[in-house]
């Protein structure tokens, strides 16, 4: 990479972000593509996140990627948030051109599936109620999944989650319940989704949210783990016969649809697959 006096500059902004993929995979793209722009991450204390975002715009810098614990409080310093950021309530993505905010980690996880399953006119299961899960679940409602299951621990934060994505008219047909009674559920899911943190490095003995005996070999399994990579819900899952889906692909596809909206080009995956993977050590 050649950073010259006319290289475009786009970045990370998080507190911490040390540990962030996201510079080598899109700098990857760059090179790829052959592209002036370089790809930075910066550590953004909270009290300083509107100064940034202003020193940004004068600095010319052209977009961010946003991540904790700046998604959600980022958004009053916005002149304008994309209609399904704003119905997740936070962004993800930042367009320095427009000031404009997006959340592709939804569009990331609905493409990481797509690559195995169509979603339009299946049945969802959801673990997790968190920010990963809302992001999820409105895209998942959005590219036309027939029903969604929301299941979690805390049965009202499903409740509410749930609630949400039914008043946002997107779908219909919107349920939630007990993360424990996840195997009868699953019975007639087409695809689960999970979005919990169990089996994250460095847990990676964490007893998985369903087992073999609650899968069956149709079900689509999506984790939105990638440390590890093969996590013990989809060992779980391939041992049933069942079609895993790795979190390195929302990750991936998260970061694609990132690029394109700031370059108006589409991504070369392959490429920022590659520089992921090298990252992460990966076969």
């Amino acid at each position: 990479m050649k950073i010259k006096g006319s290289t475009n500059i786009v970045g990370l902004i998080g507190h911490p972000v040390e540990h962030s993929f996201s510079p080598p995979m899109h700098n990857a793209a760059f090179d790829e593509l052959g592209m002036d722009y370089a790809y930075v991450a910066f550590d953004v204390n909270p009290k300083n996140l509107q100064s940034a975002i202003e020193g940004a715009k004068s600095l010319n810098i052209r977009g961010f990627n946003v991540t904790i614990p700046h998604k959600i409080e980022v958004m009053q310093f916005l002149d304008e948030i994309d209609e399904v950021a704003s119905l997740i309530g936070a962004v993800n993505t930042i367009d320095f051109k427009n000031l404009k905010g997006y959340n592709t980690d939804g569009i990331g996880a609905v493409k990481a599936i797509e690559e195995v399953s169509s979603i339009k006119n299946k049945n969802v299961v959801v673990a997790g109620a968190g920010g990963a899960s809302r992001a999820i679940s409105f895209y998942l409602a959005k590219y036309g999944a027939e029903s969604l299951t929301i299941l979690n621990r805390n049965v009202d934060k499903a409740q509410g989650l749930a609630g949400d994505v039914s008043d946002s008219g997107l779908i219909n047909d919107v349920n939630a319940g007990s993360i424990s009674e996840i195997g009868r559920y699953l019975v007639n899911a087409d695809i689960l989704v999970d979005t919990t943190p169990i089996g994250m490095h460095p847990n990676i003995d964490d007893a998985p949210i369903a087992l073999v005996g609650d899968m069956h070999e149709d079900l689509v399994v999506f984790d939105a783990v990638y440390n590890p990579n093969e996590t013990v819900l989809l060992k779980e899952a391939i041992k049933a016969g069942a079609k895993p889906v790795y979190g390195i692909k929302m990750l991936l596809y998260q970061g694609a649809e990132s690029f394109r909206i700031w370059t108006g080009r589409d991504a070369p995956v392959d490429a920022m697959e590659n520089a992921l993977k090298d990252t992460l050590n990966l076969e």
